[in-house]
């Protein structure tokens, strides 16, 4: 299934007004979600903070943090009314071309181990598994590991 056409995707700039929208997508998609308290210490930390919309509507969001020369990816969503249209990958593009403007040589990020979906597109989009965290996401039954990724820029 190809993506909507490019007329009805924008993005923008995250702010608190978009906090609640998003904290009603944030637990239909993660058994352990980000609050609204995270979110807006992301927001307020001047990390950069993305709202993709389609006609209005937000279909997805993504927060990275730039230190020095790299770029960690800390989260990145796509509502499940708009997934399998391929806005995962360009959300994921358009996060890169931003990192890439903040001068990052560098693009990070954690995955769980189990979510081989992510893992699969961020392999697609070159990056390079370069680590393991170990139990570092939470799960309703202890601890699950996460794959650390890392993409030259």
């Amino acid at each position: 299934m190809s993506a909507l056409p490019q007329q009805h995707l924008t993005f923008r700039p995250m702010s608190d007004d978009d906090l609640a929208v998003i904290s009603q997508i944030e637990p239909t998609l993660y058994s352990h979600p980000w609050t609204v308290g995270n979110f807006k210490d992301s927001l307020h930390s001047g990390y950069s903070a993305w709202v993709m919309e389609i006609s209005g509507n937000i279909a997805g969001y993504a927060l990275v943090m730039m230190v020095l020369d790299e770029a960690h990816l800390l989260n990145i969503s796509v509502a499940q009314a708009y997934q399998g249209q391929g806005l995962g990958r360009t959300l994921l593009l358009y996060m890169i071309e931003i990192s890439q403007r903040h001068q990052a040589a560098n693009m990070f990020l954690e995955v769980r181990v189990s979510n081989h979906k992510a893992i699969a597109l961020y392999e697609s989009m070159g990056f390079c598994e370069i680590g393991l965290r170990r139990h570092y996401y939470p799960t309703k039954t202890g601890r699950e590991d996460a794959v650390l990724m890392g993409l030259a820029l």
